[in-house]
């Protein structure tokens, strides 16, 4: 039986810049990456070296800590950049990408016809099994591992999100298809949230459990909807999936190919046309960019404002990522910029400023603190915006304490650095909230695994 979920606490960012549902198709890159820090907890070991010819779905490495997991070529070409940082640290592998892509075939499978163990040896061998990933710690699943449930929200609540219905509209059969292969990997249950305000084809799917989702951001937010669903306790392990990345499994599947393309949104204030996208995971967006962001002095952010990654250096695709925006940068100082008359273009919770009085108002927010780091007091503001039943504080000075056994009883295994992100924002602390949550998931790694 499905649970209705519905979220009371949270707030809605209402940003300007939100994309067109059009689709245009982006002329092909001619460099792509894979930037092994995005993804977390992943120690790259190379498999290729410059000068390298690879197909789509080619190994290019797989992670130290867990051999049998690779990632592979989102194109076919030619290695051309391994680029290090400190400690011969990989920060990316750039690839020169053919005209057209070939592709290594993995075979046309049924997953209705396989066993759990064929289904996660093909994941595995394509190069698909990254895009699972585990709760707690918000890191790739360990395919040794044996999940008590498959989660995906098949929505973001975020700023300027992605709406996945209307980018997989012409892949319903692959996404069908994918949790098929999801359906073997769990003796539980495959949950699907849906917005509970529209009808979509995720309402259709079959081979899940749905549950439709009502409320401000963080309603999208996958770990608040396991929270309501089935909430995590030590030992437990859950799995998830971002809704594209189920496609890709599904045309792994369908067509025996590793195929990365994604349709993202490219949106936000500064963007001149913000639309639908069809690129692929990895692309270089220089000439997206160049073409609809005529302002120079902006932030490009490989997915949303709240947790995205600043790409402004090198302007490539985030691993998981199915949305780009552009705001303003923030790097100027306003004169009594506290000043409420003077404010009137600013959004708060707090009414500092005359925001509360026009909710349906649209902000072209930049990324200016407004403020230095203070003190961490106490004043009720995350509490606000934090729909689990946590207390955001508490934990938060229990990670920084490094008190595991605090932070175990005060729900770290429940969270992920994203669930933090509105507790970021509205904070007057300005603390890096996101950031502690992560450390101290990384010190439960260590310490109690």
């Amino acid at each position: 039986m499905s649970k209705d979920i519905r979220i009371k606490k949270g707030l809605e960012i209402k940003l300007k810049g939100k994309a067109e549902k059009v689709v245009s198709v982006a002329s092909r890159s001619k460099v792509f990456a894979i930037v092994p820090s995005q993804i977390h907890g992943v120690i790259p070991k190379l498999v290729v070296k410059v000068g390298d010819k690879v197909k789509a779905g080619d190994p290019i490495f797989f992670s130290k800590k867990m051999e049998e997991v690779k990632f592979s070529s989102p194109v076919s070409g030619e290695i051309i950049e391994i680029n290090r940082g400190a400690k011969r640290k990989i920060l990316n592998i750039k690839i020169a990408a053919d005209a057209t892509d070939s592709y290594k075939d993995f075979g046309i499978k049924n997953p209705t016809e396989l066993s759990s163990e064929d289904v996660k040896a093909h994941l595995l061998a394509s190069g698909c099994w990254p895009f699972i990933k585990q709760r707690p710690y918000d890191v790739v699943a360990n395919p040794a591992d044996q999940p008590k449930a498959i989660f995906i929200s098949s929505f973001s609540s975020a700023p300027l999100a992605a709406d996945d219905s209307f980018a997989l509209a012409n892949e319903q059969k692959e996404f069908q298809t994918g949790i098929d292969a999801l359906k073997k990997l769990t003796t539980g249950k495959v949950h699907l949230a849906v917005d509970g305000t529209t009808n979509t084809f995720f309402n259709q799917v079959t081979g899940v459990e749905i549950h439709n989702v009502y409320g401000k951001h963080p309603a999208g937010n996958v770990g608040v909807q396991i929270h309501f669903i089935d909430p995590i306790n030590q030992g437990d392990r859950v799995w998830v999936i971002n809704p594209q990345d189920v496609a890709i499994i599904g045309r792994l599947f369908l067509h025996g190919k590793f195929d990365a393309s994604r349709t993202i949104a490219l949106a936000g204030s500064e963007v001149v046309k913000p639309q639908y996208v069809k690129t692929t995971l990895g692309a270089d967006l220089s000439e997206i960019i160049v073409k609809n962001v005529p302002n120079k002095n902006v932030r490009v952010i490989s997915g949303n404002v709240l947790t995205g990654i600043n790409i402004n250096q090198e302007k490539f695709l985030g691993f998981y990522d199915n949305l780009v925006t552009v705001i303003p940068e923030g790097n100027h100082y306003e004169f009594l910029g506290w000043h409420p008359f003077i404010g009137n273009h600013k959004l708060s919770i707090n009414r500092a400023f005359f925001s509360w009085l026009t909710p349906n108002k649209e902000y072209a927010l930049d990324t200016n603190l407004n403020g230095e780091e203070r003190a961490f007091v106490v004043t009720g503001e995350m509490e606000k915006v934090m729909p689990m039943d946590i207390f955001p504080m508490q934990l938060l000075k229990a990670t920084l304490a490094n008190d595991i056994e605090k932070m175990e009883n005060l729900g770290i295994y429940e969270v992920a650095p994203e669930d933090f992100a509105l507790v970021e924002f509205v904070s007057t602390s300005k603390i890096e909230a996101q950031e502690i949550i992560r450390k101290g998931l990384d010190l439960m790694i260590e310490e109690v695994g």
